[in-house]
């Protein structure tokens, strides 16, 4: 699928995990906000311009980076469809 290392490469250039920030959740580079309150506001049904608004340290990139990490989460994580057997 083109891009998709691209999105990997986008996503991983903006989290960070320090154990003395916000207990080493990931965060977004220069902020203390985390990627689980981003991801937790766009499931709530926040639109990325309220989140932007709510923590204004965050860029539209970092949104972006949510985003494509949640994408890239699911597809790991779904199981393969069942290939149905033929007899």
């Amino acid at each position: 699928m083109p891009g998709k290392s691209a999105n990997n490469k986008m996503y991983e250039q903006r989290f960070v995990r320090d154990a003395h920030v916000c207990g080493g959740e990931p965060v977004f580079k220069g902020t203390r906000v985390t990627l689980r309150t981003v991801l937790g506001s766009l499931a709530a049904g926040d639109t990325p311009e309220q989140i932007l608004a709510d923590f204004p340290t965050l860029r539209p990139e970092d949104i972006q980076a949510a985003i494509a990490f949640a994408a890239a989460s699911a597809e790991e994580d779904l199981p393969a469809p069942s290939v149905p057997q033929i007899r």
